[in-house]
């Protein structure tokens, strides 16, 4: 059903449920648990997850560390969106047109101006091929990074911010921007896995003191994440890469089905797990991933999913419709504003078992 007309993505959404920072604690957003064998729905918290989550489960996250991509410089901003082999990074670039090959950007981070700087080197595609320069304080480009980027936050949460007049705390938003298992080595998303964002240490040790099975991934999210779905039908989009990686343990869990019940944290991770052919490579595997998981995508590797209310016109929301129902999954999302539960990426949750 990936020719589905991309009319079918829209549903109607009042832009006070946009989320702009995460609950506190972080699982006390609401959860919506939708049951799709009995038809039923219960509202809960996630920190009430152990009600449905237990012994006999494998919950599999993604570990993925967010990078500081948001660059900032006079007149305007970049978005930085992978590495390149010789050294110099892809960047998204605004204004693009008014620059050129060899100009120097200084960068403005948010504790002010640090003499770090981005080189234009050159066009590539619809991006710029750029060299990140360090300042007085010198370091690698990783370190440049950290220094002086800024938290790449969805542009629905910055102009939500922005109408309601909320200021923005950098150094706060890199706290909560960014889960409580992520691994600050493998940094490499533009933007959160957010499903993870509601789990705190302490939910972490109860599910495993009550006997649920942990295993990770890596997929790296890209900026194509939040490319809405513009062509007419769903085939027709350009479907965007991430890096992703699978490791062994992760791989030898999905030879235990149906033995134990596979649920996948966010929609990074069941592409990750969708992406591997069946049966999963016993060694794991790693590599790029474009799956597109649109309706009629029959599940191979995933019984449950946790995730968070997505945009209209996304290939997030298309996924979770080849889950739940698209239909259905409308269905749900016009109680949840009903009920009003809180959308997007700082938003809350749904369970779907």
């Amino acid at each position: 059903m990936q020719d589905l007309p991309a009319e079918l993505l829209d549903y109607p959404f009042d832009p006070v449920h946009v989320a702009t920072e995460p609950a506190h604690p972080r699982d006390a957003a609401r959860l919506m648990v939708v049951d799709r064998a009995r038809g039923t729905v219960e509202h809960a918290h996630v920190r009430d997850l152990g009600r449905w989550i237990g012994a006999g489960d494998a919950m599999v996250v993604n570990r993925s560390s967010v990078l500081r991509a948001r660059l900032r410089m006079a007149g305007t901003e970049g978005l930085l969106l992978e590495p390149c082999a010789d050294g110099c990074w892809r960047m998204m670039l605004r204004r693009a047109k008014r620059y050129s090959a060899g100009d120097r950007l200084p960068l403005v981070g948010p504790h002010g101006v640090a003499g770090d700087a981005v080189e234009l080197v050159a066009r590539d595609a619809e991006a710029w091929r750029v060299r990140l320069e360090a300042g007085p304080a010198g370091g690698s480009a990783a370190e440049v990074i950290e220094r002086s980027g800024w938290t790449p936050l969805p542009p629905y949460v910055l102009k939500a911010r922005e109408v309601r007049h909320e200021p923005g705390d950098d150094d706060a938003d890199r706290r909560e921007y960014e889960c409580v298992y992520a691994d600050a080595a493998a940094r490499g998303s533009v933007a959160a896995p957010t499903a993870g964002l509601h789990f705190t240490e302490g939910l972490l040790a109860s599910l495993d003191a009550s006997g649920v099975r942990r295993e990770e991934i890596v997929l790296h999210v890209g900026a194509g994440t939040f490319k809405p779905v513009d062509a007419g039908t769903l085939s027709a989009h350009p479907m965007h890469a991430e890096r992703m990686s699978v490791p062994a343990s992760t791989a030898a869990l999905l030879a235990a089905r149906p033995r134990l019940r596979i649920v996948a944290v966010g929609t990074t991770t069941v592409r990750a797990l969708e992406s591997l052919p069946d049966p999963a490579p016993a060694g794991g595997w790693s590599g790029e991933t474009s799956i597109l998981v649109a309706p009629g995508h029959r599940f191979r590797h995933v019984d449950a999913m946790m995730t968070n209310f997505h945009l209209p016109r996304s290939t997030l929301l298309a996924l979770v419709g080849a889950f739940v129902g698209l239909e259905r999954l409308k269905e749900l999302y016009a109680l949840a504003q009903r009920e009003g539960y809180r959308f997007y990426s700082f938003g809350d949750a749904m369970l779907v078992v």
